[in-house]
């Protein structure tokens, strides 16, 4: 779900692309980071933690912590709460520490 009319603030979304969350496609907007992409899809699960493996999802919103690392066009450990979608963008769940193919 994405705000679409707020009272104070104006959404000025840009181009409307395509991503890909596991093989399903997600609709976005260019200028939007993956995080919120996957927010507004209804993904509130980004990875989960190594040791006890408890869902993490979206957190701090600036890149700081850890909780949003997906592997981004077989890239692991992409902060998605601060990368800007693509067009054709594969995003995927990750593992663990991750693993670079």
């Amino acid at each position: 779900m994405r705000i679409d009319n707020h009272p104070i603030l104006t959404f000025d979304r840009g181009e409307k692309v395509t991503i890909y969350y596991n093989g399903d496609p997600i609709p976005a907007y260019r200028g939007e980071t993956i995080a919120a992409a996957l927010h507004a899809a209804g993904i509130r699960v980004l990875g989960h933690s190594i040791e006890l493996h408890r869902p993490r999802g979206f957190y701090c919103a600036i890149g700081n912590c850890s909780s949003c690392m997906m592997v981004v066009n077989g890239v692991p450990n992409v902060k998605t709460c601060i990368t800007e979608v693509e067009d054709g963008m594969r995003v995927e769940l990750q593992e663990g520490k991750g693993v670079i193919k």
